[in-house]
């Protein structure tokens, strides 16, 4: 699942205004809240006995576990990013546009391949599901 960023995405996305990258920022936040959301949905679904019995069910309960502790680790990445923005606009000394864009660049790759891996685990809940 490795994710390739391309060329000319990464150069428009370092063009791109510092008020688009903070859009970006925010919808990101919000799309991890509804993972999250998506999560406790799954794991009501597969909060019955017959699947906490079975090896599977555990497995994908885990799964849904480092899921949660990714999520915030990643929201929280996003938060510090967007206090690095508050920062730079507030014309701190030390710090540079084009470290806040590479930073941005990272957390864009990360929340592709991220949201990638989440969708491959929904269609595992999905699957199991249908076999109840």
């Amino acid at each position: 699942m490795n994710a390739k960023s391309s060329g000319p995405k990464k150069e428009i996305l370092l063009d791109s205004a510092l008020d688009v990258l903070h859009k970006e920022s925010v919808e990101w936040t919000n799309i991890i809240a509804f993972w999250k959301d998506e999560s406790k949905f799954f794991t009501d679904l597969l909060d019955k006995e017959k699947v906490n019995n079975s090896e599977y069910g555990q497995m994908l309960q885990y799964l849904d576990k480092i899921h949660e502790s990714l999520f915030d680790y990643l929201a929280a990445d996003i938060v510090n990013h967007e206090r690095l923005l508050s920062r730079l606009v507030r014309g701190e000394e030390g710090l540079s546009d084009k470290d806040y864009r590479e930073k941005h660049a990272t957390l864009k790759e990360q929340m592709d391949l991220f949201t990638n891996d989440f969708r491959e685990f929904k269609k595992m809940v999905f699957g199991y599901a249908k076999k109840l």
